[in-house]
């Protein structure tokens, strides 16, 4: 049977897709890819639904290696340098592992996780709905863990489908989007402007449940203990030493900390790709604001099938190119009587 070999692997890197949903008022978060975007172009790539699982591959280097077959695989997400057996291969762009080759990827550049995505998808037994690891939770298929070298992952064979590339908009910039709450008034408006005046740097204690936030302490006006109430995805809660955590993919369903705003939905993506010790701002937006850019994310998940190019491969006659005179009419630097001939 076709599959796809962890050669090597460093931490924080699992088998991740859409997320698991309606399970939440079991106390069981969504989980899912960090990066939707991300994840969904390395699958439009390929022709899977655009949230079929694959590998979240964290900042360090890894290795896959094609066993008994080739592997139809798509790259996304945060670039990095790779190669096939010594052969350079692009980001946003499908390609094909030969049997018995590897695909060999470097850490992370200007991002934080990259998607590998396999032809036909990631094989697992779905767990209230997903394959999403949450490794605290023990859930996740084909591993309820991060992967490890020596896991292997089924894949179907590769079909002679061609290599393709995928036209995604410009990286967008600037500061992370917030809108205010739910606990807001938890906090006076000197609190709220330095959430929003300051500049704030990634913690590298960070993980998958939370962003920890470096930068001024924000004080609570009535204490850092509230009655524990739902959460979502960007959540910005402030605990009793008032350094905020961004609440992230595998965070708690519920919170007893005040939330003093929320990265909104268009732009969690973008920060779930800062790497630690990056800074950046924050830009206080109108929950309308919000909902048309989550309209506008929306529209470009569902754009991305008809983003997707065939890679015309052209093969070179090395002998005839060697033979045609390619220079035309050459001119010599240092004789005018050449140059002047052909003005």
């Amino acid at each position: 049977m076709t599959r796809l070999v962890v050669s090597s692997i460093g931490p924080v890197s699992s088998v991740q897709d859409g997320g698991r949903h309606g399970t939440q008022r079991y106390g069981l978060t969504p989980s899912g890819a960090m990066d939707r975007l991300a994840l969904a172009a390395a699958n439009a790539l390929l022709g899977n639904g655009a949230c079929a699982a694959a590998v979240e591959i964290g900042p360090f280097g890894a290795a896959f290696t094609a066993r008994e077959g080739a592997v139809g695989i798509a790259l996304a997400g945060s670039p990095r340098n790779a190669d096939i057996a010594g052969r350079a291969v692009a980001f946003d762009a499908s390609m094909t592992i030969p049997d018995g080759e590897t695909l060999t990827l470097g850490f992370a550049k200007e991002g934080a996780f990259s998607y590998l995505a396999l032809e036909g998808g990631i094989a697992g037994e779905p767990m209230f709905g997903s394959l999403a690891v949450n490794a605290r939770a023990g859930l996740g298929s084909p591993y309820p863990r991060p992967l490890q070298p020596g896991d292997v992952l089924p894949a179907t064979a590769a079909a002679d489908a061609g290599e393709r590339r995928i036209e995604l908009p410009a990286a967008v910039e600037g500061p992370i989007r917030a809108v205010l709450g739910p606990q807001d008034d938890e906090f006076d408006d000197s609190a709220k402007a330095l959430l929003f005046d300051s500049e704030w740097r990634i913690s590298a204690t960070s993980d998958r449940m939370g962003y920890r936030l470096e930068g001024p302490a924000l004080r609570h006006l009535h204490g850092h203990n509230i009655v524990s109430d739902g959460t979502v995805d960007g959540s910005i809660q402030v605990p009793g030493n008032g350094a905020p955590i961004v609440l992230m993919r595998d965070r708690g369903t519920t919170g007893g900390y005040p939330k003093i705003a929320a990265v909104i939905t268009a732009d969690f993506g973008r920060f779930a790709q800062l790497p630690a010790g990056t800074s950046f701002r924050f830009k206080l937006v109108s929950m309308a604001e919000a909902q048309a850019a989550a309209r506008d994310f929306a529209k470009l998940l569902a754009s991305l099938p008809d983003r997707v190019r065939a890679i015309e491969n052209f093969d070179l006659n090395l002998e005839a190119l060697h033979d045609a005179n390619v220079a035309g009419h050459a001119v010599s630097a240092v004789d005018a009587g050449t140059w002047l001939a052909h003005d």
